[in-house]
């Protein structure tokens, strides 16, 4: 079987390819490698896999001779698509409409969607609610995948917050966040305290992936939340969790966040089948804090 995952360098790309090569998959990888090749390096030397150094933007020479298409690559993230909005349109979803269009109907596609277009209902969602993106980056990654699942051999995964270690890390996401700063700064700063979200861990995340990838001819078709029933927390349930492991302040701010997502999702139309997460909210910080306290030049990561 050959597969190629866009965005293989990206923080949930990277661990998804290493999970891949594990297997003893060929897998190639498509990245522009925007935050550089060092977090890609152990990797490198693996014989089975094949790097394409490319923008998603451009044309994929090749692409019908996959089997799997792992669809990653994309501006991930409030601030990035925020700052970006014109980008955010034409890589999220022009780039993923001109793969689509490229694919044979023959080829899988797995399509790295978000619970973040559920809004602010602060009700329990399942995949028939009716979206409500409050940011451009919930709007890009909802008309991706509604261009994606206009191919009947296509799933899309729409994974709660993800959170974890990864060797390209992202320090945008919020229980990496809190436990970079509680650790760094000795202080978090909450804005809308009670808001409420999901999370998966990253180990998870990968899980899932495959797990799609392995009950395809039950998934295809399909949309399905990607998390766990027990992992919706409020960002103060979050700085708490952050504090029973290391000790520092958490200051309540009355400034209202411009990210304005509250929910809390429903994850058993998966779990049916058979996928359930095992990494807590705990084992997660307790991992980041183990590795954060050796790199203290994580601090340029905090503006992407």
């Amino acid at each position: 079987m050959k597969i190629i995952v866009t965005g293989g360098a990206g923080y949930k790309g990277v661990k998804l390819t290493k999970a891949l090569l594990e297997k003893n998959f060929k897998v190639t990888v498509l990245d522009n490698f925007m935050y550089g090749f060092e977090p890609f390096l152990h990797l490198a030397e693996n014989k089975n896999l094949t790097v394409i150094k490319q923008d998603i933007r451009n044309k994929i020479e090749g692409i019908g001779k996959f089997d799997v298409v792992f669809h990653l690559a994309g501006l991930s993230g409030f601030p990035a698509c925020s700052a970006n909005p014109s980008s955010a349109h034409l890589i999220n979803v022009e780039a993923t409409k001109s793969l689509v269009d490229s694919l044979s109907k023959d080829q899988l596609v797995i399509y790295a969607s978000t619970t973040s277009f559920y809004g602010k209902s602060g009700d329990k969602c399942t995949e028939e609610t009716i979206v409500d993106p409050v940011s451009h980056y919930g709007k890009t990654k909802y008309l991706a995948e509604q261009i994606t699942m206009q191919k009947e051999n296509a799933i899309s995964l729409r994974f709660a917050t993800v959170f974890g270690f990864s060797p390209k890390m992202r320090m945008d996401l919020m229980v990496n966040d809190f436990t970079y700063k509680a650790l760094k700064e000795g202080l978090v700063v909450l804005f809308d305290s009670y808001a409420k979200r999901t999370f998966i861990h990253i180990d998870d995340a990968i899980s899932a992936y495959i797990f799609a990838m392995e009950n395809s001819s039950k998934m295809k078709g399909g949309i399905f939340n990607a998390g766990g029933n027990t992992m919706n927390f409020s960002k103060l349930e979050i700085a708490e969790a952050v504090k029973k492991q290391i000790n520092y302040t958490i200051i309540d701010s009355e400034v209202k966040d411009k990210d304005v997502r509250h929910f809390i999702i429903d994850f058993s139309k998966i779990k049916k089948l058979g996928f359930e997460p095992k990494v807590t909210l705990e084992e997660g910080i307790s991992e980041m804090l183990r590795v954060f306290q050796y790199y203290d030049y994580f601090t340029h990561y905090k503006t992407i």
